[in-house]
Order: structure tokens, then C-alpha cells, then sequence
């Protein structure tokens, strides 16, 4: 398995500002990688994948090289849409509303910073979510 420290840190500058940013999140080691809560409940994991990977993940992401993957929650009616758009999404394999995304050279930071504050919104509690600026549409 990785370590926490193996996602890279260009990828964590882009992710950190975003996730902490929002109301009442934290940080924390995952059993692979960085996980962001709010309060006890997952709303964004980053980890890299590599050759001892779980199998659905390896399948998914379609590649035997180190690749960093981050993971999210999104509402019902938008996960076939991400997944029918294929790379960089995925689904990872367990949770009916988790995708994944691979993050690479490509990756659209703009459109994370909006998954995320999605994924956020799912899993706050409603205070906390009605608090959030979310992009229109």
C-alpha cells in the first residue's frame, strides 16, 4: 500500500485549499493516503495507486504505473453522466454515489474544486452545507 505522503504535493496545494476551506473539515491519514472530513465522515480521499492496489481500482484506472486517484461523493443523477464521460472518472468499486477521478498534468483543478464542494455538500449536515457558495447549475 502507499503512505500518506505519497500523494504528490502539487496535487495536495490544489486539494488542501479547497477542502479545508470549507466549514468544519480537517485532514487526516487514511489507511492509504489523505483523507477530509467533516466531522466523521469522508467527503474526499487522494491516494496513489499502484501494482499492490485493490483490483477494482487497478482495473479502473487501467495502468500498472503509480497514478494518483481521488475520490469523492456526488448526487444520484450526475454519477452515470461522470462515469459515461470516462477518464479521468471511474468508479472505484464500492459506495453507490463514489467516483473517482485519476489527477494528472491534465486534471481540471476548477472542476475539482467544484466536485469537492459537491461531495462536501452530500455529506455535511445541512447548516453546515447552506453555509457553502456553490457554482450555478
Amino acid at each position: 500500500m502507499t503512505a500518506p505522503g505519497d500523494v504528490p504535493p502539487d496535487h495536495l496545494d490544489r486539494l488542501r485549499p479547497v477542502c479545508l476551506g470549507l466549514p468544519e473539515t480537517h485532514e487526516e491519514p487514511a489507511w492509504v493516503g489523505l483523507r477530509w472530513r467533516i466531522r466523521t465522515r469522508t467527503f474526499a480521499h487522494a491516494y496513489t495507486v499502484g501494482p499492490d492496489h485493490p483490483a477494482a481500482v487497478a482495473r479502473a484506472t487501467a495502468t500498472e504505473e503509480p497514478l494518483c486517484v481521488l475520490t469523492f461523493r456526488a448526487p444520484g443523477d450526475e454519477i452515470a453522466g461522470l462515469l459515461a464521460a470516462g477518464p479521468p472518472f471511474f468508479a472505484p468499486g464500492w459506495g453507490a454515489d463514489v467516483v473517482g477521478m485519476t489527477l494528472d498534468d491534465t486534471t481540471d483543478w476548477t472542476e475539482v474544486a467544484e466536485l469537492l464542494t459537491e461531495s462536501y455538500c452530500l455529506r455535511a449536515p445541512r447548516k453546515l452545507a447552506a453555509r457553502v457558495d456553490r457554482p450555478p447549475g
